[in-house]
């Protein structure tokens, strides 16, 4: 595998992450001599593996987080099933990254101590608390307690995560108010060390404001005093991310190492996932014909049009609303964002269009076979057609679907996302913006109101995606999508329950007609809503999300049930979801979703004691279905 180059004492700091009594978290940092290196070095070190080398992108970017978080057609995680390997392999590279953190931290102290202090080093070790303080929650945000006192040589005691999100809040209060935005940085290019602002002091303020956003919103249902104090105090001076050049990303580059493209394995579908789809059609009242050129008008069709219905081929059994029905077209209306992230199968002149994996034909080849029990096929062309497939145990029916899961038959995640030539983000303005609505529409203190802060943070999103003269129709749209929910945010008008529209019998082309349930979401506010201000701003929160910030959507759903995620399809039963069955699949549960990451097998192995009380504070089993502390709705 290729490695980024790094200063020996790094190197040396990585080589001593073994496994045995938790060592990952525990490596003295300064057990070479203090004069041989400097703090950026670790800084750089922790920042650039947090990239994800494909090794651990591919598991847990991919795997694990864009799977529970909906954003592509695979079952995994989002079927309660982890991987020990892939887990494992993440507790050492997160390790490994909250090590050089905390090193950056220490060795700047030390020297300090000696004398040998730069007059940028104060502002170098709130840059490392602040970028510790993501690392932190990133681990909590997966598995849940961890020891905040790491990093000494010694075994560390582990805290529940009420203590590590308020631990969390502290430091990233205290680090803006300590750092020095008049603190020059050194000639000698040392800002190359810090691949996200350059060491642009006032860049990180703006990060640590944002982030302490989101880590009080994180708590909010289960801490809404704490949440409401922090969340005023990050977002009182106005100095958040509020414009894209302000975004925290990275870029990245070919190859394989840290800075290769975290989405970029070529066996990697990343199909659409009905969650997605039911999401995007109809949503905002932007029509196809307004979006694509000419030459696929003619495969546009009705608005009222929910395609050709296989019932020997589609499962009905999730509460998808889209289940069972093959369309065989474009949809009518669409969020426009929908067609610049996802490829229509046989468009090749498109320029997202991904030949991935380019070993094989698959991508271009844009048909299938379905199998009838009377021993019959019928061969679908999939071209100009848009179409996403619920998750699950297809059983026979996904044997006899020569469509489902294919390269090629459906949408796929556009090139541009694939061949590590963009910036990753971490960080957007448009996720400060949805905060505040949120936020706003709690009654708390905010800069601006929840409508103007959900508008801007849609603004914000168009304008990344390249749709923004769509904006101003988009806004006002009343359009209900799939799921029930509308743009416009004073539309909070409900669908009702149903509403009718028309699918193709094969046996003899003719239309009928068919009610189409709305889903009911039943574990956000027991059902009664699909398009009140909540459901809409994390909606939008959601789509903008797509599809760099995957454990964000995660932790939404986790923490709030929203947006509408359909069950998976149980033709057979689903092993490690056991809640739900032909009776119940109607109805949403938390049991139904995935929770959490289990500790990997090497931290249970090597630290029986610490892996205990890590459980113990966890307050349930170690469990993918055990609920995280914030995350209890």
């Amino acid at each position: 595998m290729k490695k980024y180059i790094i200063p020996a004492l790094a190197a040396t700091l990585l080589t001593f992450s073994g496994c045995k009594d938790f060592e990952e978290i525990n490596t003295d940092p300064l057990s070479a001599n203090i004069d041989q290196v400097q703090p950026e070095y670790f800084l750089n070190s922790s920042i650039l593996g947090a990239q994800q080398d494909p090794n651990i992108a591919e598991r847990l970017f991919v795997l694990y987080w864009k799977t529970a978080a909906r954003q592509h057609l695979t079952t995994g995680i989002a079927g309660g099933t982890d991987n020990d390997e892939w887990t494992v392999e993440y507790w050492k590279y997160i390790s490994q990254w909250l090590n050089s953190a905390n090193a950056t931290i220490q060795i700047a102290n030390e020297k300090k101590a000696k004398g040998q202090g730069l007059p940028h080093y104060e502002n170098l070790i709130q840059v490392a608390r602040i970028w510790r303080a993501y690392l932190m929650s990133e681990f909590s945000d997966n598995f849940g307690p961890q020891p905040i006192q790491a990093f000494q040589a010694v075994n560390p005691n582990f805290n529940s995560e009420k203590e590590v999100y308020y631990f969390i809040l502290d430091e990233l209060k205290d680090a803006t108010v300590k750092m020095d935005v008049n603190q020059p940085v050194p000639a000698d290019n040392i800002s190359k060390y810090d691949m996200a602002y350059k060491l642009k002091w006032s860049q990180w303020i703006k990060y640590a404001n944002s982030l302490r956003m989101r880590i009080a919103m994180r708590i909010s249902e289960v801490d809404p005093a704490k949440a409401k104090t922090e969340f005023e105090s990050a977002v009182a001076s106005n100095n958040f991310i509020s414009v894209s050049t302000d975004n925290f990303s990275i870029a990245e580059k070919p190859g394989w190492d840290a800075l290769t493209g975290v989405m970029s394995r070529e066996w990697n579908s990343q199909l659409l996932s009905t969650t997605l789809n039911n999401l995007y059609v109809g949503l905002g009242g932007i029509n196809s014909t307004d979006q694509l050129s000419q030459d696929k008008h003619s495969a546009i069709k009705d608005e009222d049009y929910i395609g050709v219905k296989y019932d020997e081929q589609f499962t009905k059994l999730t509460n998808d609303p889209s289940a069972g029905y093959w369309l065989d077209g474009i949809p009518n209306k669409i969020d426009p964002r929908a067609y610049k992230t996802f490829y229509i199968p046989g468009d090749f002149t498109n320029p997202i269009y991904s030949l991935y994996p380019t070993y094989t034909n698959d991508a271009k080849t844009n048909y299938g076979e379905l199998q009838f029990s009377n021993n019959t096929t019928v061969t679908i062309n999939a071209v100009n057609t848009w179409n996403a497939f619920a998750i699950g145990n297809w059983a026979e029916k996904g044997q006899r679907n020569g469509l489902r899961g294919l390269v090629g038959r459906a949408p796929a995640l556009g090139k541009q996302y694939r061949e590590s030539s963009n910036s990753r983000i971490f960080f957007a303005s448009w996720e400060s913006y949805f905060l505040i609505a949120e936020a706003a529409l709690k009654g708390w203190a905010t800069p601006m109101n929840d409508e103007a802060a959900y508008n801007k943070g849609i603004q914000d999103s168009f304008m990344y995606n390249g749709v923004s003269q769509f904006y101003g129709q988009y806004i006002a749209s009343t359009d209900y999508n799939r799921d029930g929910t509308s743009v416009a945010y004073g539309h909070i008008t409900e669908p009702g329950s149903n509403h009718t529209m028309k699918y193709k019998d094969p046996s003899n082309n003719n239309l009928v007609s068919v009610s189409i349930n709305y889903p009911i979401n039943t574990i956000y506010k027991n059902g009664a809503f699909k398009n009140d201000k909540l459901t809409k701003i994390i909606t939008q929160k959601y789509l903008a999300n797509m599809p760099w910030l995957p454990l964000e959507s995660w932790n939404d759903h986790r923490r709030l049930g929203l947006p509408f995620f359909e069950n998976p399809a149980i033709e057979t039963p689903l092993i490690n979801l056991p809640a739900i069955t032909t009776g119940n699949y109607m109805t949403n549960s938390i049991k139904n979703f995935p929770q959490r990451l289990r500790y990997p097998s090497s931290f249970r192995n090597s630290d029986p004691n610490g892996y205990l009380k890590a459980v113990q504070l966890l307050g349930a089993e170690d469990a993918v279905l055990t609920p995280l502390w914030w995350a209890k709705h």
